[in-house]
């Protein structure tokens, strides 16, 4: 993923693991999805996005990044969560206000011990969402 490297996801009880766990998680968004109406205008639905997840994960230690396509163009606006070592997901049929959902997701799967974010807790928004779950590479078997 990057220099920050892999992570244990145990559950610890003080602050300073729990932002150490969201360290190790990434919401990558889709900053060229265009919006119900599929407008060119910017800022994209997708760039708004973007900053209202940045908005929700200030207080946090997740990372926000961008992307031009995800290549779901069909489920209008998207988003990848990500964690070194677990499973990934994408998500679509989001609004330019999901921010808070995609951090409430992220947060879920920091804390998660099995590398899955939990059904239990998840946003309607990420239930409905779900476009893909990928494995990580060292679980494939071939």
């Amino acid at each position: 993923m990057d220099q920050n490297g892999s992570f244990s996801a145990g559950t610890a009880d003080n602050s300073s693991a729990d932002s150490e766990a969201l360290a190790g998680v990434t919401v990558i968004v889709c900053a060229s999805c265009r919006d119900e109406t599929g407008s060119d205008a910017h800022p994209r639905a997708g760039e708004l996005l973007a900053e209202d997840t940045r908005h929700a994960a200030a207080d946090d230690n997740i990372r926000v990044r961008t992307v031009e396509c995800l290549g779901n163009c069909k489920r209008r606006l998207s988003a990848a969560v990500l964690r070194d070592g677990c499973w990934s997901y994408v998500f679509g049929d989001l609004t330019a206000a999901s921010g808070a959902d995609l951090v409430t997701g992220a947060k879920l799967f920091a804390t998660s011990t099995d590398g899955l974010i939990p059904w239990r807790g998840r946003p309607d928004s990420l239930k409905r969402g779900l476009v893909a779950r990928i494995p990580p590479l060292d679980l494939l078997k071939d």
